[in-house]
């Protein structure tokens, strides 16, 4: 059957400060309960390109989202649609481009934001928006609330793959940029608050999968090829064979990896094969 895979996606943390101020997370490393990689994001380093190249396996310019206001429905094998394929339960706390991306356009808050439909990729979906927010998009959800989110809809669906997505950092970073005390603290913040959760959600049988799409500049952009941009952390908590992989693996990994996990079979257009040792539930 496999596992059950929560993803948490920390938008736009770079690896060097996930290392230095994701306590809890380093904790789990030298504890022996995980196994951290460092991974390689595609190019370009844009949010929307590596939300569907982390669910794709696919780079941006093969999966043809090369830019976030290209913004489109998949039209590639992807999690979501492999797992509603073998009738897997699926759900999704995350930004409303992850409804437009698996659950289709355009994105109707009033039809959207709240899903519950078990004949959609993504069945249960709390979906959010930043619309009136200003440029750099301080008007995000707490993580504390999105956590609760994620504890209600497994408490309601039992999902078999759950993506839990945070833009703390990437609005943070916009504003006082990647090497900034507030980027650093935005990093401990979200850190603490899965440390509240992450062991429920282990104890309920999940193994949960941390990492980001993509890194930061100091002067707080990205989209381009430096490596404070390219470098991400990739956690695996519950991985048989714990500690810090010598490797530098691709984030073209992620798809792969997933479906292994829950014991389903890998697209042959996701080229990559799954990160080493990975051990699926009975």
């Amino acid at each position: 059957m496999g596992n059950k895979v929560i993803c948490v996606l920390i938008d736009g943390l770079r690896f060097r400060t996930a290392v230095d101020h994701c306590g809890f997370l380093e904790a789990l490393v030298a504890a022996g309960k995980a196994r951290r990689w460092h991974m390689k994001a595609v190019l370009p380093t844009m949010s929307v390109p590596c939300y569907e190249t982390i669910h794709t396996g696919l780079d941006p310019v093969e999966h043809g989202i090369t830019a976030n206001e290209l913004a489109r429905p998949s039209t590639v094998e992807n999690i979501y649609s492999v797992a509603r394929a073998h009738g897997r339960t699926t759900a999704a706390v995350a930004d409303r481009y992850f409804s437009i991306l698996y659950n289709g356009a355009p994105f109707v808050p009033l039809h959207d934001m709240e899903t519950d439909d078990l004949d959609r990729p993504v069945q249960h979906g709390r979906f959010y928006t930043y619309e009136g927010a200003n440029e750099f998009h301080l008007a995000i959800p707490a993580d504390h609330d999105l956590c609760a989110k994620a504890d209600m809809l497994i408490q309601r669906h039992a999902p078999d793959y759950m993506l839990l997505h945070t833009l703390t950092c990437d609005s943070t970073g916009h504003v006082h940029g990647g090497d900034s005390w507030q980027y650093r603290q935005a990093a401990t913040t979200v850190d603490v608050q899965l440390a509240r959760h992450i062991p429920t959600w282990s104890a309920a049988g999940y193994r949960v999968l941390v990492t980001a799409d993509h890194g930061f500049t100091d002067c707080g952009n990205h989209g381009g090829t430096e490596d404070c941009v390219r470098d991400v952390a990739f956690y695996d908590i519950g991985h048989p064979e714990p500690g810090i992989a010598a490797e530098t693996v691709s984030q073209r990994t992620v798809a792969p990896t997933v479906l292994a996990l829950m014991g389903l079979p890998i697209p042959a257009s996701m080229g990559e094969t799954p990160l080493p040792a990975v051990e699926v539930a009975a």
